[in-house]
């Protein structure tokens, strides 16, 4: 099934037509022709059925004693086949948000995800007829693609590189729009956008990967301390070398960088112990 227009004329026009035969009934029963009155009257009657009005971003599918005769999308007033049915479709862009669903991602993990999506009917004809209820259709559809999106990619990447929920948001938005497009093009709707609006563990795990990401999170802290520690300690015993402020034999080298080291990575204020001198 495809969406064509159905045939129609301006109904301003076929107004005045039905005025005209209006005016031509009353006419003839006032000169006594009966029959011809009553023919008039009974087409208009006939005729005034097809009158069709259609608002602003909406569609009527019309069928004519079970066929599909076409739509008619553009606002205002028409004459149409008289007696033809017509559905009422709106074409404006339209918000759909899903429930919080539970579900695994890659790693087994379960995870909490929702989403909105951003969706318009762009073929009236499908959405009446290729599905029983295109608007329960689109929200069936969206919580499937998203749960099948969500157990391609694990929440959260814990070393560097790949894709995750959390971490690329965007990324999965993208391909959550497209299976979603994918699965509703039989339903004559476009997919305008997708995007999640809710993504979290579930109650039962929060508390222990919230701890895995502290534990990460200092990890890494850690790293870039020690990192900068060992650059420090270089650069000041390369800086008392170049100046010549003291000579360092290696067993010194190494008590300075130990003393450094600790005054730099340790978690605490370090405490200075003076040397006044030696006794000897």
């Amino acid at each position: 099934m495809s969406e064509h227009q159905a045939w129609k004329i301006n109904g301003f026009v076929f107004i005045l037509l039905l005025l005209g035969m209006v005016a031509g009934a009353v006419y003839a029963f006032i000169n006594i022709q009966i029959i011809l009155g009553i023919l008039l009257a009974v087409l208009v009657c006939v005729l005034s059925a097809g009158i069709l009005i259609v608002q602003p971003n909406q569609s009527k599918v019309l069928t004519f004693f079970g066929r599909y005769i076409g739509c008619v999308k553009e606002s205002g007033i028409w004459f149409v086949v008289p007696f033809a049915l017509h559905k009422k479709v709106s074409l404006r862009v339209r918000n759909f948000n899903s429930k919080t669903l539970k579900v695994n991602d890659v790693e087994g993990n379960p995870v909490e995800i929702a989403a909105v999506v951003v969706f318009k009917v762009v073929d009236s004809a499908r959405a009446v007829f290729d599905v029983e209820d295109y608007e329960k259709f689109v929200e069936i559809q969206s919580e499937t693609a998203l749960r099948h999106v969500a157990t391609r990619y694990p929440y959260d990447t814990f070393e560097e590189g790949g894709y995750s929920l959390r971490g690329n948001a965007d990324e999965v938005a993208g391909e959550l729009a497209r299976e979603l497009q994918e699965r509703l093009q039989v339903a004559g709707v476009e997919v305008l956008e997708a995007r999640l609006t809710h993504l979290a563990y579930a109650t039962e795990i929060a508390s222990a990967m919230l701890q895995r990401q502290q534990a990460t999170a200092i990890l890494a802290a850690r790293q870039k301390i020690v990192e900068g520690a060992v650059g420090m300690a270089q650069m000041a015993i390369a800086k008392l070398e170049e100046e010549g402020v003291v000579e360092l034999d290696e067993e010194r080298k190494v008590a300075m960088i130990n003393n450094l080291m600790v005054a730099i990575v340790s978690d605490r204020a370090a405490q200075p112990v003076i040397n006044a001198g030696s006794l000897y």
